[in-house]
């Protein structure tokens, strides 16, 4: 099942890290059509933030027909993203090289994301994604 993860210094709203780790984890192959999310208490119980946020979150993905609720059942994935997961493509292995190679250079975490994020604005300028 998955587990979020919220950074409360990253400035992004709490419920929108909800969705972004949702569509990452469908992206990635860790969710697919029918899998449950965890439930609001359980979502609460793990991260100390409040009920409404996952519910909005929840409300978010459900409005972009990624997940449905059924009703004292709970909120399943609907739909995927992309055409096959992430994670099996080849790509991924050489990401991970090149992680740590960047580590060894001395690079932390937040150096890392920004020099992707860097290269990503400028070879996808103007996507969506």
């Amino acid at each position: 099942m998955l587990e979020y993860r919220i950074d409360r210094r990253s400035g992004i709203a709490t419920y929108l890290q909800i969705v972004q780790q949702t569509k990452q984890a469908l992206r990635m192959g860790v969710l697919e059509p029918g899998d449950r999310l965890p439930t609001a208490r359980e979502v609460v119980e793990a991260t100390a933030i409040n009920p409404n946020t996952v519910l909005k979150a929840y409300r978010e993905l459900e409005r972009e027909g990624l997940v449905e609720a059924r009703r004292g059942l709970g909120t399943f994935i609907r739909a995927t993203l992309g055409t096959t997961p992430a994670a099996a493509s080849p790509l991924r292995g050489e990401l991970a090289d090149w992680a740590r190679r960047a580590r060894a250079e001395g690079l932390d975490r937040d150096d890392v994301a920004a020099l992707f994020t860097s290269v990503l604005d400028q070879h996808f300028k103007g996507d969506d994604a």
